[in-house]
């Protein structure tokens, strides 16, 4: 995971979920001494709490859809700055069972706001039910986050 190596670098973060459905926190908080470094996060399932708690703008929202790498960009700076975090990290996707918005099952998009800028990635995975796509996207929203930090080498 991240929390050690953000520990480590005297770094916080905070979390925006939509598709993994609050598993980063969960993920992050298992972890024995997490608050020195997690200010904590915020599960946005609906579209209208991307836009009312993270601040999502509507027009973004009408432009690209709440399954975008727009979105989870704003999704990740809302979180950052409702937190005052050093990083804000954001999932939003499709876990299924259903297409969403033409998207297919197992499409995530993460977003990654820091000190360096916004960041974000899109990926696709074929796992092959909820839980999976879920757990496939918390480890690549902390891989991401890795990357981020200063002197990580992977």
């Amino acid at each position: 995971m991240a929390a050690a190596e953000l520990k480590a670098a005297g770094l916080s973060l905070a979390t925006a979920e939509s598709l993994t459905g609050g598993l980063l926190g969960s993920l992050l908080t298992s972890v024995p001494g997490v608050s020195a470094c997690y200010r904590g996060g915020v599960i946005a399932y609906a579209t209208e709490a991307k836009a009312h708690v993270l601040g999502v703008p509507a027009d973004l929202l009408a432009a690209h859809g709440p399954v975008s790498v727009e979105c989870a960009r704003a999704m990740a700076e809302g979180t950052r700055r409702l937190f005052g975090a050093d990083f804000g990290l954001a999932t939003t996707g499709v876990a299924g069972p259903d297409t969403q918005d033409g998207h297919p099952v197992g499409t995530l998009f993460l977003g990654l706001a820091g000190p360096a800028g916004v960041t974000h990635a899109g990926l696709f995975s074929p796992a092959p039910g909820r839980n999976e796509i879920r757990e496939w996207a918390a480890e690549e929203a902390f891989r991401l986050l890795l990357t981020a930090l200063p002197g990580y080498s992977g």
